[in-house]
């Protein structure tokens, strides 16, 4: 028997994983509840995770869900899943957090000086987390499929189609599509991307 796992995105839940059980019928499917948000305590998570996994059932597949794929791709896991399903996967973490400062009007300078600075959009920039970023080369060999919305505000079109060329993943876009699938259509689109993959 196979396990999935799946690994929510921010502000998301373990319980999402619900929603897939009725696309992998004959796996285990199991969402993990993560308790850390930074790459390098989040990412050993996983790892703790799917190492328990592997060692209880023949493959694990992921699933992971915009900053669910980034942990996963910390987590030192690619050479023990089978393939892996990317929905709006965040792949330029940096790039992210300098567009972030852009809009919050953060230099680099006011933010090493701070450490961590809020913004009036909710989220908090951390040098010690673009430092950590910029630092850690992500190496990402496990199968992938890639599922993004062309409307997509987080991660642009051009970055996704570096990142899928440059892990030999394969890309599926969804023209109107947004960054959180979560409408009727949408999840459709996604439900359908799944079943002719599987």
């Amino acid at each position: 028997m196979n396990a999935v796992i799946y690994i929510h995105g921010k502000g998301g839940s373990a319980a999402e994983c619900e929603h897939y059980k009725s696309l992998f019928p004959d796996c285990e499917v199991i969402g993990l509840d993560y308790q850390t948000f930074t790459p390098w305590e989040t990412g050993k998570e996983i790892h703790i995770a799917v190492e328990e996994l592997k060692s209880k059932y023949e493959n694990v597949i992921l699933i992971a869900n915009s900053i669910g794929a980034f942990f996963s791709m910390n987590a030192g896991i690619d050479d023990m899943i089978q393939k892996a399903y990317f929905i709006s996967p965040i792949v330029d973490m940096e790039k992210l957090i300098t567009n972030m400062m852009q809009w919050a009007n953060v230099t680099e300078q006011e933010l090493e000086s701070e450490g961590v600075i809020h913004t009036d959009f909710g989220e908090d920039l951390s040098w010690e987390y673009l430092s950590y970023v910029r630092s850690y080369l992500i190496t990402w060999h496990a199968p992938t499929q890639i599922l993004y919305g062309s409307n997509d505000l987080l991660t642009s079109l051009e970055t996704i189609s570096d990142f899928a060329n440059k892990h030999q993943a394969t890309l599926t876009v969804m023209e109107g599509g947004e960054h959180w699938f979560h409408t009727e259509d949408q999840m459709l689109f996604l439900d359908r991307w799944i079943k002719k993959l599987i």
